[in-house]
């Protein structure tokens, strides 16, 4: 008994090592996927750590001996992604976004910049905003984006071409005119 109990204690120790290293970067990421929800990306992040361990129990239970997931940070963008793009097929959730964004006090610097392509984003269909998250803010590669996504690398590069097309049609003018300001 006492064995299995340190085979658990290392294992948890093996998890925590992992979310204490990945926790502040998928919540950027569910920030930017789901358009700045901030308790939607904190959400996000909750069901992704809480099927990470599942799958970190699983894979690394004494019966196996060894983890089967080569790389447990890449899984987690994974799994992070996936239940974003479960979360918008839902849609079961009883609260409903709001318009504007609160007021937010700090220094302005490129604060406006920031909330532009923010509210753009977050108009962008769940696929696409997958894609141009993965993409230019993770910087993932095309075939890494496609792995994720669970498609092909011609999709991913015919979402994102569509993608960032239409996030120009939303910014429009605005967009220089903040960057140049």
């Amino acid at each position: 008994m006492a064995g299995n109990h340190a085979a658990a204690e290392t294992r948890d120790a093996g998890f925590l090592e992992l979310t204490a290293g990945r926790t502040a970067q998928l919540y950027r990421s569910a920030c930017l996927l789901t358009g700045g929800d901030r308790y939607l990306a904190e959400d996000l992040v909750q069901e992704t750590l809480a099927r990470m361990y599942v799958i970190w129990r699983r894979q690394n239970s004494w019966l196996t001996g060894r983890s089967r997931i080569e790389d447990p940070g890449a899984y987690a963008y994974r799994v992070l992604v996936r239940t974003f793009l479960a979360h918008r097929k839902r849609r079961s959730s009883g609260e409903l976004p709001i318009g504007e964004l609160p007021e937010v006090s700090g220094e302005e610097g490129d604060s406006a910049l920031r909330l532009t392509l923010l509210q753009a984003l977050a108009q962008l269909p769940p696929k696409d905003r997958a894609v141009v998250v993965l993409r230019h803010w993770e910087d993932r590669s095309i075939e890494e984006t496609a792995e994720v996504m669970r498609s092909s690398p011609g999709a991913v590069r015919t979402r994102t071409t569509r993608a960032l097309a239409r996030l120009r049609g939303l910014l429009g003018d605005s967009l220089s005119t903040l960057a140049s300001s």
